[in-house]
């Protein structure tokens, strides 16, 4: 349990500031002396709004990242970038994105890059909350890689992943990191069709070698392209399986899907923390404090104060930044009011 209750956290991504957005499109212009100080003026305005906001919980915004995922892939050795996707116009969507071929067994020889973003943010942080990083597990990486003779499958591509997901995860607990979200937004999405108890063997054993030297946490939400999800927006199928996953806290996107199936917080608040998704970042509707302590009070319901977290339903950087500041403080309001209510402030 933690030592918190009712803690208010993020999960990772931030809006991009404006100017960032416009510097990524002519990136050309700018040497790199240029672009590692626009960085750290990203994270800084990343964390001006996290931390005026009042989090308990806070990360860089993912500013460095063009995706959650998608940027990782120029860390890995042996994979062929695509240069464009094979659609680009008509209404959005997942196929928009792109996918990437294996050329030769793949790795990752000089990490993922969350060490060094994660060192950025203990130089630029200030004040006493929490510092979290997150990473996107293997087979969530594994969804924009293509099959070849080598990977007949995403299974295969994601066995070979693994390693190199764990050794990103132990050099961040090296450099300091206590908190780590491994981002697997995969497994939720594909949870009614795929075998679950084999997603939760390729979960612990990406985890094992830092379980317990950090608190671990995972994301369950069903896809967030440009305001749109991709999978089947339940969570029964992924339990009761989902609970043998080796992290401390489940994130769970609630909000946007009007609270259904809250009552399963209970049930995993016998196992296991639970941050529950109260705010939703695909609707420019800004939740007010009432409207927050509300659903605070109705989870509290359901599970016990220790074992709840709040944050918003998935990452904000498919969210305005002018949104995502409004929301955030207004879900920080929401939960202080309960915790006076409680006498837990």
């Amino acid at each position: 349990m933690k030592e918190q209750p009712l803690r208010t956290t993020v999960i990772g991504s931030y809006p991009f500031p404006g100017w960032l957005e416009f510097a990524c499109q002519n990136l050309e212009e700018f040497g790199d002396a240029d672009r590692d100080e626009m960085i750290d003026d990203a994270v800084i305005a990343a964390l001006h709004d996290q931390l005026t906001s009042g989090l308990d919980v806070v990360t860089d915004g993912e500013q460095t990242r063009l995706d959650f995922n998608l940027s990782f892939y120029g860390f890995l050795e042996g994979v062929e970038l695509e240069s464009a996707p094979t659609r680009r116009f008509g209404p959005p969507a997942h196929d928009q994105r792109g996918k990437h071929k294996i050329s030769w067994p793949f790795e990752a020889p000089k990490g993922l890059g969350t060490v060094d973003d994660f060192k950025r943010l203990q130089r630029l942080a200030t004040g006493n909350a929490t510092l979290k990083a997150s990473v996107p597990g293997p087979y969530t990486l594994a969804g924009r890689l293509l099959p070849n003779r080598r990977y007949p499958d995403r299974w295969a591509i994601t066995e070979e992943l693994i390693p190199i997901v764990a050794r990103e995860l132990e050099d961040l607990v090296a450099a300091g990191c206590t908190e780590i979200t491994v981002d697997e937004p995969s497994m939720s999405c594909y949870a009614h069709r795929e075998d679950t108890k084999q997603f939760v063997d390729i979960f612990n054993r990406t985890v094992e070698p830092v379980a317990g030297n950090c608190r671990l946490s995972t994301h369950l939400c069903f896809g967030n392209y440009k305001g749109r999800a991709v999978g089947l927006r339940q969570y029964a199928p992924m339990f009761p399986d989902f609970l043998q996953f080796n992290v401390d806290e489940l994130h769970l996107e609630m909000a946007s899907r009007e609270f259904a199936e809250l009552e399963l917080i209970g049930e995993i608040a016998k196992h296991k923390d639970i941050a529950v998704g109260i705010i939703d970042v695909k609707s420019y509707y800004i939740e007010t404090v009432e409207d927050i302590a509300g659903r605070v009070r109705r989870c509290l319901q359901l599970a016990p104060a220790d074992r709840l977290a709040f944050a918003p339903d998935c990452g904000l950087s498919q969210t305005a930044r002018w949104a995502a500041k409004q929301k955030l403080h207004n879900m920080v309001e929401g939960v202080a009011l309960v915790r006076n209510e409680l006498g837990t402030a």
